[in-house]
Parts: C-alpha cells; sequence; structure tokens
C-alpha cells in the first residue's frame, strides 16, 4: 500500500474530512488532496506530523509494514482515541488504574453489558 492510500485509509478510519485532517494539521485541504492522489510527496517534517497525529510508525504511514509498530490493530486505537474524548470515561480509567483487580471486573462490566 502506498503512503497516499494510507494516509486516506487513516483519514478515513477516524472519520476525518480531508478539510478537517488539514485544519488539525495546520495545513491545506488542497495539500491533503494531493498528498492523497499522489500529486505531491511530504517532506520529512510533514510525515512525522501526520504519523504522529495518527499514533503510527514511519514505515507504516510510507506503506513499507502493513501493521504499524505502534498500534496493530488500528480499531482497538481509534476506539481508544474516542473513549478518551470523553471526560466521564476517563474518570473511569482513571479510577481503575489504581485497582489490581481492573481487567477482571472490567470484562465482568462488559459481560453484563451483553445481556
Amino acid at each position: 500500500m502506498d503512503f497516499k492510500d494510507r494516509l486516506k485509509d487513516l483519514r478515513k478510519a477516524k472519520g476525518l474530512s480531508q478539510v478537517a485532517l488539514a485544519e488539525r494539521l495546520k495545513l491545506s485541504k488542497s495539500t491533503i488532496g494531493a498528498y492523497e492522489t499522489g500529486d505531491i510527496t511530504p517532506s520529512v517534517e510533514a510525515l512525522n506530523t501526520i504519523a504522529d497525529f495518527f499514533n503510527v510508525d514511519m514505515d507504516y504511514l510510507l506503506g513499507k509494514e502493513e501493521q504499524s509498530r505502534y498500534f496493530l490493530d488500528y480499531s482497538v486505537y481509534s476506539i481508544a482515541s474516542e473513549l478518551s474524548e470523553d471526560s466521564d470515561l476517563m474518570e473511569i480509567f482513571v479510577r481503575a488504574r489504581h485497582d489490581p483487580n481492573f481487567k477482571s471486573r472490567l470484562l465482568q462490566i462488559v459481560k453484563l453489558m451483553e445481556k
């Protein structure tokens, strides 16, 4: 997979339009569009910014690796990202960090929710 395709996939997985991504990266919409069509290649600085934004490593972003070493499952990262934006949920996780039985208790909660 090429950089242009990887960028488009990452952007869509995060639910962002080209305009929204451009705003977050402080780039123009036309620049994002040109990256996604392969018309221009980003600078190393821009690649670093994009990799940091999506929290992936450079080899994954450039299409040299099929999975990021940082997040082996981007869908899990995407869910975690959404959860981290909810202050109530984050409070639960902050409190749970101090609980040595967190994993088993969390699994019990999930099982109850499935019923």
